[in-house]
């Protein structure tokens, strides 16, 4: 029998993206939002107002010690992750965070012993992952149909005028300016963490550029920052490559893998899981036939797409949705995290080695300055 024991969950942390965790937890069964907090408490009354949260704060320890809280979602930029996760492990509390999980690897090492030492569990929110599109992907690669990856790209778009873009231009001191990636380390996890998977467990080769493609306007640190990121990853015989792309349009969403019995691109935008279509017979006939099986295999993704959208699987936090189900459940019955701290690792070792590359002196400024 399932235990739907109810969670009493909290929320640190009352930015634009805590609104969709509590637009999710309120929706799980044996879930119960419980209390959220911002050291700005006027942003904590106003997100337990639109989402009828009962209790709001403005001291995470106030709100650990009156709440006897068994999750604590962490929705604050990364440079306050580990001592909040300290805070809440003390507390008792497990810990559902944000990316990027820290500001470097080491640190991230250390979030991750803070939560086994105290006995609790984390995972971070690389949501996506659990996109139905992604779960089905999974489920091909473990059933065989990819055969061995050969090569994985994957590739992120980003909308600089868009609301989150625009949010970060038009503000020279916002946080993501001030970590050592940037926008890079904000928005790489959701690359690296599709490529890592794929790769041998061996020390990954990487290599990475970057530069800035839009003109100075503003002579501050919006200026500054990088907009385009290119990697380059190798694990024994497999390759990929990773794109973050501010520029080009449509704004894309995509993990292609190329593997020894078949190649698969999945698009997260339009929900599509469809594996190419291969020349099986000889001449101009053989040429005519692929674009009739991709359209074929399109519409069979249109079909599924829309009995989804009839369960109500097709909303845009879905993803989420199936990560705090397996994350709740496993707190519940003493299970595993739904992802391995060993994978969260090797994604954060190879982001501390992209940044160092393309960002030199903010990388080693904070290694100088005693972030370990």
């Amino acid at each position: 029998m399932t235990d739907l024991r109810k969670l009493r969950i909290g929320i640190v942390g009352c930015g634009k993206i805590a609104d969709g965790h509590a637009e999710v937890v309120k929706h799980l069964a044996g879930a119960e939002l419980a209390a959220v907090c911002d050291r700005e408490p006027l942003l904590a009354e106003q997100l337990a107002v639109r989402y009828g949260v009962p209790a709001w704060y403005g001291d995470t320890g106030e709100m650990l010690a009156r709440e006897r809280l068994d999750v604590v979602h962490i929705t604050t930029p990364p440079g306050v992750h580990l001592a909040l996760t300290r805070q809440c492990v003390v507390a008792g509390a497990h810990v559902f965070l944000e990316k990027p999980l820290a500001l470097t690897a080491p640190e991230a090492k250390q979030l991750i012993d803070t939560v086994v030492a105290g006995g609790r569990q984390m995972t971070i929110n690389y949501w996506p992952n659990f996109d139905p599109p992604a779960i089905q992907f999974r489920k091909m690669l473990a059933e065989g149909v990819v055969g061995e990856p050969v090569h994985v790209e994957a590739f992120i778009g980003y909308d600089l005028a868009g609301a989150y873009g625009q949010a970060l231009m038009s503000d020279a001191g916002h946080w993501v300016h001030r970590l050592p990636g940037k926008l890079f380390q904000n928005m790489m996890d959701h690359i690296v963490n599709r490529i890592v998977p794929l790769l041998p467990d061996v020390e990954p080769e990487v290599h990475a550029f970057a530069f800035k493609r839009r003109e100075a306007v503003r002579g501050d640190a919006t200026d500054a920052m990088l907009d385009e990121l290119r990697m380059f990853l190798r694990g024994g015989g497999v390759t990929a490559y990773g794109t973050l792309c501010s520029h080009a349009r449509p704004v894309a969403n995509t993990l292609k893998v190329y593997g020894t019995k078949a190649t698969v691109e999945v698009d997260f935008n339009s929900r599509t899981v469809v594996t190419a279509a291969s020349q099986r017979y000889p001449s101009a006939v053989g040429r005519l036939v692929p674009p009739f099986q991709m359209a074929g295999r399109y519409m069979a993704e249109a079909k599924k797409n829309v009995n989804q959208f009839r369960r109500s699987e097709f909303h845009f936090f879905a993803g989420m949705s199936k990560l705090l189900e397996e994350f709740y459940a496993g707190i519940r019955n003493n299970g595993t995290p739904p992802i391995p701290y060993t994978e969260v690792l090797r994604v954060n070792e190879v982001m501390d080695r992209v940044i160092e590359q393309v960002y030199p002196a903010a990388h080693a400024s904070l290694l100088a300055g005693g972030v370990r």
